[in-house]
């Protein structure tokens, strides 16, 4: 364009060019694309400048000279078709020049120039070389970046280049020999390298090549010579990058030399790369260049390489080992090209490359292996391979072995991916396979390795976990996808079931073979069935395999969960197992994995499952139905028990299974054998194990009885038990068994014989074969002296075995009768064993044995004496209440442990036992002493915090209670003197949150007082119509709602109330007072509800007590955590106020301050009752309008000024009102007081803003000894919170909802008490109250106004506040409180303070928001404060100010023309000025009113000026850093625009300009500047100057906009309006932009320069 000079143009570019290398990357990044936006509109021009730049600034540092030489690239790149051809061949030149001019190598500048060269090159490529072989003559040493020049070119254009490389290389064979430095030796190396690809590219591509002639032995004898160079001079180079280089360099040229040459070359050159290695810690090139260099050897049909095979292979094998490190891609690239060479060595060299791979398996260090097994694993899997491997596999499988049994589970992994490669090769069919298959097996076995918290310090660790892993995946593969494999596994596997070593790998193997079983009987292939007994066969017969599998699935979660799988298993293998079992477990199995599927390892019970398991055995042996086999199998289980020696409970449970399967064996000698097996085979030490023989061999004695107490009195006479007893025990060894042990398993024997004995045949075999032999075996003869024996094992065999008898008898004899004979003896032997039990765990069954036993004897005579039947009471009560429940219960650490049904069934009986034994001992006394002795024992349990324990008590005594009332017979009147203590304590619990204790507790009552009416004379079958109301309040209480529960609890009291003696009450009571504090909720709510019932009718006669009990209740309500307690407390309060109210709120009000949580709940119990809360609340009012509400107090000597401090008593009153006011039953109250109470405590929050607490806060109140504890909560005691919660608390209650939301929402109420933001926050109330609750306003307005004239500033400005945003709202004059409230506002116009006088133009200016109808009316008085406050002098923030621009934009929306009119031009002389003000809100104010006048304005001459005036700064102003400001101008310069005089950028500014919407500026702005051109081309002079005037805006955002409209104005302007541009200016203030400290603007500045063109 030639009207924008062409000087403006150079200036531009140049400072651009200037800026090209600014700090700032996206600066950086916006000059480049303004150069290249001028470079693409006039390319010659914009290079020719890049030229001459660089020629006049030679000094260019070189990072900027690099951004200028990138231009040129870039504009070469993007317009190399647009570039005149002299304009190329200066770039040529200029390029060259710059790359070439320092003889020095620097990297970044030169390489700038190279890839100018570069780019040019892929058109120009004649032009090129014509330029670069100029400076590559002969005989001369070149400059490093031609070369490296070339070496680009020959990539980046293969076929423009390759043609040239003949007659280069022919130059460049004797300059090899003149290059001295390493760096030029490099790059003659490189080049080489990417001559030597290109020509391999142009070779193999010959079909597109532009020249089909060209062979590879064109260049064989230059790259000969050149090689003979890089070889012998400069791979011996001392620096490792160079060595790499020419390494890499001769692995390509290696294709490109003649053959001769190459073979007679070969050893040297791959024993010189092999050397490099050591040289080198970077291997990735080295294996590359031997890998082309064995390539080529090979594809000649090299001979010498056989030679050189042994150091290759060593080499290689050395990096093959070295570690593969993911993270770092170099070393998983070498392994590759590493694992690449084998491959070309293996295809020639098969036999050789086979046995030193085989050779370095038996090395045993790790690193060597695990290289050597990648290697196998490569081969193995290698398709080019495959032919030659065929022939290696019984080798491998031989060499194979001694890998297997490395310790390293690195190794390990290897081996895993080497067989299962073989796996899927063939190689496992083969002879040997089987070992790897056990080897993959052993591994799915491995237990996990254990990290105590700490992480494996090696991150190559393969764990247990890992490999076990691996292993698992690896045999479910050979199941499902090696094909081939199938006959190897089946039925091989079940060979690994049977061990114990393999027990973790059970599940996986499961699987498998149940995969292998289903697939071979779908298919009905004979050898599905297996024959166990086939000469050679290592397979378990099918006995052991049903007992391991069935063991397994007795304990389905352990070894990783083998119970389902082992079912499974049984079932799809069952008819190898027995065909008649078939039908049977067909539908049994699934049944049993269905409840295994429902469980997990905490929900399945263990004693039931075992008892399934143990009936399918049975019905299986039933199913079969052959005594002979059921005969083999409890042989071959007898046999298998060893197995077990370390799983003490899986073999506990295979007793049971031969137990059961004996029952089914009709043969008796056999039976006797395998008991003595048993017998002898035990370990009698273990306790599992004892419990495990004794049941099976009870389960046995179900069809044996006689055999098998023949057996066990044999087994007790013979040599095995006397070489235990005998006197050579005294020398045993401890591992031996311990006599004491074998006798324990005798007994307990006994017992379970007898159990299961057949009922007709138990009792007369009890006392010969069953007592007698117990008590032989726990007595032991010491010189003819029976001696008891000490071995707890024994005594709870003892126990045991007696409690098991007892339930014997007990099913066989359905009556009592049946005694010992030795009672006494046995009643005070079974009282130690109780005493010696820990009190508090249930870990053997002594109690429940010991209590069964004395329940039985307790009824005997002789009678026990008194010393003795307490000490039995008081151990038999505490030794089983105290027990934990059943779920609770703990296990034993080292005795026998019992299941849960077991423990069940033991505490049942131990409590039946001790009631029997409790009934038994209260019928010896029937008398309230009686019956207190037995209750005393009873009565701690009943309030303790367990509910078990609860229950068990009130349960006892419920029982006690009735059994007392059934056996009383009453001969005399007597008092029944305990009634009110026992009252007391059962009462509270008829609402225990037990359901159990409720009913127990009432029942209790019921029977309590019908025994009181027994005593009072009345006869056994008097039924009183109040007692008998007790059983229809036992009915409500089986609901537990709380409110059926405390009706319940009230009919209660009142039955009591009516039965109970007068001289009871006060015991009662104060067992009540406790009861508040009961540890149960429910409880603690009975204790508030029985007593404030009582309070109630007999409360009148305790006056004197109201401080006493005020005090109590105080005490109680600080340990009370329950709710509703708390609230019954509350309501005892209000019960003592409204009979003595004085009294009450004088104590109250002096507590100390701030009131502690419990005397707020004191005070709020005051607002129940609406009289009282009213008498209160007036008192208050009229005291906070009367007491001084603060203090200037100077805070220290030190510091100046004063410090305002609250005066105590308003402090507590308004607490008071507060805590009152949370009561919701005050409603009433607060509803007729609400004008007062809501001015009283707005004027209090005004007072108390920024007031301190007095130090001496508590100086006069009561309760001196809590006013330590205030202190602390002091700190949090504010003196304006009190009055804002108040308020907040007072709306609520007046029902004002929506006002307290409102508030909530915007933190109002913080906002209130800070001393900032007081102000806000009142207008926040005031906007509220006007919304939400204007009927309520005229009796607040009238008690607030005379508050306006107070001595306190801070109430003064308080109520302005709330009466300045009563304007804004219509209300007022709906009201008809208008007048009032502008008089107040215009009064405060003039008040000393300046915050008032700001709230009271606000005040004003509202006017025209609430009732812009009045607007008018008041215009003079509005205008006046209007403009006074505009010209206000003590205005430190401007913020009087401010709120007059504001007040003004409003009420000139609703003022007539005739009032404004002559004041329009002056209004907009004064705003002008603030358009620019620091201050965001004025700017904003400022910019909203300036809109606000406009239609004053329109049609006026004057007024249009004035608005283009200040159009410019609007514009610019869109883009400000201030939202509201943005928002302010889109506002004015859309109202602004129909004055503005161009219809289209008035319905650009309506469509675009909206508040709420985005804007995108640079669109906007461009478009707008069309329509400027084309409405006002006689303003564009002014418009741009003014817009340059920007350029130094302190905002860089409008310095930013500033050159961003330059810019576009520039790029719209037709040619003919140049002449109005002053380009001078506009050029001289960009390149000042240009250098702008902020990025934004640079970057604009630079933007706007690319519209030169």
């Amino acid at each position: 364009m030639g009207v924008i000079e062409e000087t403006d143009v150079e200036q531009v570019t140049l400072a651009l060019l200037d800026a090209a290398n600014d700090k700032d990357a996206g600066v950086q990044e916006q000059v480049r694309k303004s150069i290249l936006t001028l470079g693409n509109q006039q390319p010659d021009k914009v290079l020719s400048m890049c030229q001459d730049y660089l020629v006049k600034h030679s000094k260019l540092v070189a990072g900027h000279r690099v951004v200028v030489l990138q231009t040129i690239e870039l504009v070469v790149k993007s317009k190399i078709d647009d570039i005149s051809y002299p304009k190329i061949k200066s770039i040529i030149s200029l390029a060259s020049d710059e790359m070439t001019r320092s003889k020095e190598v620097a990297a970044d500048w030169q390489q700038a120039a190279s890839n100018i060269l570069v780019a040019v090159g892929n058109k120009y490529i004649n032009d090129i070389m014509e330029e670069i072989l100029s400076k590559f003559q002969p005989g001369v040493l070149p400059h490093f970046f031609v070369v490296q020049t070339l070496a680009s070119l020959s990539d980046s254009n293969v076929y423009g280049m390759v043609p040239f490389l003949s007659a280069i290389l022919g130059t460049m064979l004797p300059m090899l020999a003149m290059a001295k430095q390493d760096n030029m030796k490099w790059v003659f190396s490189s080049a080489l390298y990417r001559f030597s690809e290109s020509i391999l590219e142009y070779l193999a591509n010959l079909d597109k090549a532009p020249d089909p002639t060209v062979r590879k032995d064109t260049f064989s004898s230059e790259i000969y010579a050149a090689y003979d160079i890089l070889f012998n001079s400069w791979l011996q180079s001392r620096e490792p990058k160079l060595r790499l280089t020419v390494a890499e360099a001769l692995g390509s040229m290696s294709h490109l030399m003649a053959h001769d040459k190459l073979e007679e070359q070969l050893p040297k050159l791959v024993s010189t790369i092999l050397s490099l290695y050591k040289k080198n810690p970077e291997h990735y090139i080295i294996s590359k260049s031997l890998c082309q260099v064995l390539d080529a050897s090979v594809n000649m049909g090299s001979r010498v390489l056989e030679t050189q095979m042994d150091s290759l292979l060593s080499a290689l094998h050395q990096q093959v080992c070295s570690p593969v490190d993911f993270n770092n891609p170099p070393t998983v690239k070498n392994h590759n090209e590493v694992l690449r060479c084998f491959t070309i060595l293996a295809n020639t060299f098969p036999d050789r490359l086979m046995v030193f791979v085989l050779q370095r398996l038996e090395n045993s260090n790790e690193r060597n292996r695990m290289g050597s097994l990648a290697v196998l694993r490569h081969l193995i899997n290698s398709t080019i391979l495959a032919s030659i491997m065929e022939t290696k596999k019984l080798l491998i499988l031989a060499s194979i072995r001694q890998p297997l049994v490395d310790h390293s589970n690195k190794v390990k992994k290897r081996v895993v991916q080497v067989i299962s490669a073989m796996a899927h090769h063939g190689y496992l069919e083969l002879e040997g396979g089987d070992l790897l298959v056990r080897f993959i097996i052993q591994h799915c076995a491995l237990p996990d390795t254990y990290y105590r918290g700490q992480r494996p310090s090696d991150p190559e660790e393969v764990t247990n976990e890992a490999l076990r892993s691996m292993c698992d995946n690896t045999l479910h593969l050979f199941t499902t996808t090696v094909g081939r494999l199938t006959d190897v596994l089946w039925p091989m596997l079940l060979c690994y079931l049977t061990p114990a070593q393999y027990c973790n790998a059970t599940t996986p193997l499961c699987k498998s073979l149940i995969l292998l079983a289903n697939k071979k009987r779908a298919a009905q292939e004979p050898n599905f069935s297996i024959d166990f007994t086939a000469p050679g066969s290592s397979l378990p017969s099918q006995y052991i395999l049903m007992i391991r599998l069935l063991v397994n699935a007795a304990f389905p979660f352990r070894c990783r969960g083998h119970g389902a799988p082992s079912l499974s298993l049984l079932h799809a293998i069952v008819p190898n197992i027995h065909p008649k079992a078939e039908v049977l477990w067909g539908t049994e199995i699934p049944l049993l994995l269905s409840r295994l599927e429902e469980s997990t390892q905490e929900t399945l019970d263990k004693k039931n499952w075992e008892d399934s398991l143990l009936q399918f055995l049975s019905k299986t042996l039933v199913a079969i139905d052959d005594g002979q086999w059921s005969c083999q199998l409890a042989v071959e289980a007898t046999r298998y028990l060893p197995t077990y020696s370390n799983s003490m409970e899986e073999k506990s449970f295979l007793y049971k299974c031969i137990g059961m399967t004996l029952q089914q064996c009709t043969n008796k000698e056999l039976v006797r054998k395998q008991l003595q097996d048993i017998l002898v085979s035990a370990r009698h030490n273990d306790a599992t194990e004892r419990a495990g023989v004794a049941m099976g061999i009870g389960l046995c004695a179900s069809s044996h009885l006689d055999g098998t107490l023949t057996k066990l009195d044999e087994f007790g006479k013979s040599d095995a038990f006397k070489k235990a007893s005998g006197i050579f025990g005294l020398l045993k060894d401890k591992n031996d068994v311990d006599v004491e042990k074998i006798k324990s398993t005798l007994i307990l024997c006994y017992g379970y014989v007898a159990l299961h004995a057949p009922e007709d045949q138990l009792l007369n075999r009890l006392n010969n074969d069953i007592l007698r032999n117990i008590s032989k075996h726990f007595n032991t003869k010491v010189l003819g002296i029976k001696v008891e024996t000490k071995d707890l094992t024994m005594k709870l065999s003892l126990i045991q075995s007696v409690g098991l008898i007892a339930k014997a008898i007990n099913t066989c004899v359905r009556k009592q009768g049946y005694l010992f004979s030795r009672k006494q003896e046995l009643m005070g032997v079974m009282m130690d064993f109780i005493k010696a039990e820990s009190p508090d765990v249930l870990r053997t069954p002594v109690r429940h044995l010991v209590m069964t036993t004395c329940a039985n004897l307790i009824n005997l005579d002789p009678p026990l004496t008194e010393n003795e039947n307490f000490d039995m009471l008081k151990t038999c009560i505490n030794g089983v209440y105290g027990l934990p429940t059943l779920e609770g219960a703990e296990k034993g650490k080292d005795e026998e442990t019992l299941d849960p049904q077991q423990r069940e069934a033991l505490y049942s009986e131990t409590f039946s036992a001790l009631n029997e034994l409790l009934r038994s001992v209260l019928a010896r006394d029937l008398s309230p002493d009686g019956l207190q002795a037995v209750f005393k024992h009873i009565e701690s349990w009943l309030s303790s915090r367990q509910d078990h324990e609860r229950e068990r008590a009130v349960r006892t005594t419920a029982e006690l209670l009735q059994f007392y009332l059934d056996s009383l017979s009453v001969k005399n009147l007597v008092t029944f003197h305990n009634l009110g203590a026992l009252l007391g304590r059962l009462a509270p619990r008829c609402t225990d949150p037990n359901p159990g204790v409720r009913r127990a507790a009432i029942d209790c009552i019921y029977v309590l007082l019908h025994i009181q009416l027994r005593y009072e004379g009345f006869s056994l079958d008097y039924r009183d119509d109040s007692v008998e109301g007790l059983l229809t309040v036992r009915e409500k209480l089986n609901d537990p709602d709380h409110s059926v529960l405390y009706k319940s609890c009230s009919e209660l009291t009142k039955i009591i109330s009516k039965r109970l003696p007068p001289q009871q009450l006060n015991t009662l009571i104060f067992m009540l007072f406790e009861g508040l504090v009961d540890a149960q909720s429910n409880c603690s709510r009975a204790s508030s509800v029985i007593l404030n019932t009582l309070l109630k009718n007999r409360g009148a006669g305790l006056q004197d007590l109201v401080p006493e009990m005020l005090e109590v209740l105080h005490n109680r309500l600080q340990v009370i955590a329950e709710e509703q307690v708390k609230v019954a407390v509350a309501q005892s309060i209000l019960i003592l106020a409204t009979q003595h109210l004085q009294a009450v709120i004088t104590t109250l009000i002096s507590y100390p301050l701030p009131f502690d949580s419990w005397s707020c709940e004191m005070w709020i119990a005051l607002g129940a009752d609406s009289t009282v809360a009213r008498q209160i609340m007036e008192m208050i009012i009229e005291k906070l309008n009367v007491i001084v509400p603060f203090v200037d107090k100077k805070e220290s000597m030190l510091k100046p000024g004063m410090t305002k401090v609250a005066t105590s008593q308003p402090l507590a009153m308004t607490c008071a009102l507060r805590e009152m006011m949370l009561n919701g039953h005050t409603e009433e109250a607060v509803i007729a007081l609400f004008p007062q109470l809501f001015s009283s405590l707005l004027v209090r929050m005004g007072s108390s803003v920024g007031v301190q607490l007095p130090k001496d806060i508590n100086s006069n109140c009561i309760g001196a000894e809590r006013k330590a504890s205030s202190k602390t909560t002091a700190a949090n005691f504010d003196v304006c919170g009190v009055p804002v919660e108040a308020l907040r608390i007072l709306l609520a209650r007046a029902h004002l909802d929506a006002v307290v939301k409102v508030l909530d929402q915007d933190a109002a109420w913080d906002k209130m008490k800070d001393p900032q933001q007081h102000t806000a926050g009142v207008t926040l109330l005031s906007r509220a109250m006007a919304k939400h609750a204007g009927p309520r306003l005229p009796m607040i307005v009238e008690s607030l106004c005379p508050c306006l004239n107070n001595i306190y500033e801070c109430q003064r400005i308080t109520v302005t506040a709330f009466f300045s945003e009563l304007l804004n709202h219509h209300v007022v004059t709906e009201l008809m409180m208008m007048d009032v409230l502008m008089n107040n506002m215009m009064e405060r116009i003039s008040d000393p303070c300046c915050t008032v006088r700001m709230l009271a133009v606000r005040g004003l200016g509202n006017v025209a928001i609430g009732s812009p109808e009045k607007v008018n009316k008041y215009a003079k008085e509005l205008l006046a404060a209007m403009s006074s406050g505009m010209e206000e002098k003590d205005d430190p923030g401007k913020l009087i100010t401010l709120e007059a621009m504001s007040g003004l934009s409003k009420v000139l929306l609703y003022l007539d023309q005739k009032n404004v009119h002559l004041l329009v031009v002056y209004i907009f002389m004064k705003i002008k000025p603030f358009l620019e003000n620091e201050n965001d809100e004025i700017r904003c104010a400022s910019i909203m009113l300036l809109g606000n006048l406009s239609k004053f304005g329109s049609g006026e001459a004057v007024f249009k000026d004035q608005i283009h005036n200040v159009l410019v700064s609007l514009l610019l102003h869109l883009s400000d850093p201030n939202a509201q400001v943005v928002k302010a101008c889109k506002y004015a310069m859309r109202v602004c625009a129909p004055v503005v005089g161009s219809e289209q950028i008035n319905a650009m500014f309506q469509n675009h300009l909206h508040e709420e919407k985005g804007l995108h500026y640079g669109e906007f702005i461009n478009d707008l500047i069309k329509y400027i051109i084309q409405d006002f081309p006689g303003m564009l002079n002014f418009y741009h100057v003014t817009v340059v005037q920007f350029f130094k805006s302190n905002w860089a955002e409008i310095r930013a906009s500033a050159a961003m409209f330059i810019g576009f104005l520039l790029g719209n302007l037709p040619e003919e309006y140049f002449s109005h541009m002053n380009m001078a200016t506009v050029t001289k203030g960009l390149v000042m932009l240009l250098q702008d400290p902020d990025p934004l603007v640079r970057a604009k500045a630079a933007e706007a320069m690319g519209q030169f063109h």
